[in-house]
């Protein structure tokens, strides 16, 4: 767990998928200058050596719970998940609700969303997703023959971030991580069945942030996920409601899609970050002045 700034509520940071503490670089030192923030890494992933599995919602909660205890975080906190990692805050916050003062989603994962959209790619002749263990296998071979090293990844950098910080990230993104993401892609079926029951949270501020429709609209998908612009369309319509209906998790929810984003908000609209969060938190704490509607959706 890395952990800057100092105030109250302390900002729980939770990655995506097969990510860590480190893809949150870019925002973590704006909002600390508002209150704590802690970013960690889950097991098998960054800097923290792996766990057995299964690595569902559950298990990885009840991780991040030992975890805030052992680092004396008794305080209230806010929690903040990427992707996949919104689906494990949900279970974070109906096991141990005591001290969650907030949730914000970042174009979060939803419980069922296989469920739902395996149907939408089989009617619109999509091609259905490969098994879990195929992109293991392709990982390992990749990484096992140094290809990411040989091509510069590993001491690539970023603009805009100190030197330590960019060695880091760039040595992290060489790091073979499969196992990890195999382990919590093979639970997401579980995870969904752990979650798709959390909440409603009652009066819990809850901000929302989703990517823009026509940006993801105008990716290159890989064949093998996506075979139509139909299918494309589809998808997308149900990757909005199912953000739309998040919102549902809380009479004090509000929900931003992030003009000209990706999925990767954090990386793709840092300055949407910086700017609401902080605001977020204001808010909480009482000294901001709170949200004029509650339940709304604005483009920013």
């Amino acid at each position: 767990m890395y952990c800057t700034g100092s105030g109250t509520p302390t900002i729980v940071l939770e990655a995506g998928l097969g990510d860590d503490a480190i893809g949150w670089r870019g925002v973590q030192p704006v909002l600390s200058k508002t209150t704590r923030v802690c970013a960690y890494d889950r097991a098998g992933l960054g800097w923290s050596l792996p766990l057995p599995p299964p690595r569902d919602a559950d298990h990885i909660a009840a991780d991040l719970h030992g975890l805030l205890r052992e680092a004396k975080i008794t305080g209230p906190v806010v929690l903040m998940g990427f992707s996949m990692g919104g689906i494990y805050l949900r279970d974070y916050a109906s096991r141990y609700p005591e001290n969650v003062a907030g949730i914000v989603f970042v174009d979060s994962s939803t419980p069922f969303q296989n469920k739902r959209t395996d149907p939408v790619r089989k009617a619109r002749g999509g091609i259905q997703q490969p098994p879990q263990w195929v992109g293991t296998l392709l990982q390992r071979a990749v990484f096992d023959t140094g290809i990411p090293r040989l091509l510069g990844q590993c001491s690539r950098t970023t603009p805009g971030f100190d030197a330590y910080a960019e060695r880091l990230a760039a040595e992290d993104g060489c790091s073979v991580r499969a196992s990890a993401i195999a382990a919590e892609g093979d639970s997401f079926d579980r995870s969904g069945q752990e979650t798709v029951h959390t909440g409603p949270y009652g009066a819990l501020p809850i901000l929302i942030f989703s990517h823009d429709p026509a940006v993801a609209l105008a990716r290159k998908f890989p064949p093998a996920w996506v075979a139509s612009p139909a299918l494309r369309v589809d998808l997308q319509k149900l990757w909005s409601q199912e953000q739309e209906d998040l919102k549902k998790l809380s009479t004090r929810s509000r929900r931003i899609v992030a003009k000209g984003s990706n999925h990767g908000i954090q990386g793709d609209r840092p300055d949407l970050i910086e700017k609401e969060v902080p605001l977020f938190i204001e808010q909480i704490r009482g000294t901001a002045p709170q949200p004029a509607t509650y339940g709304a959706t604005t483009t920013e």
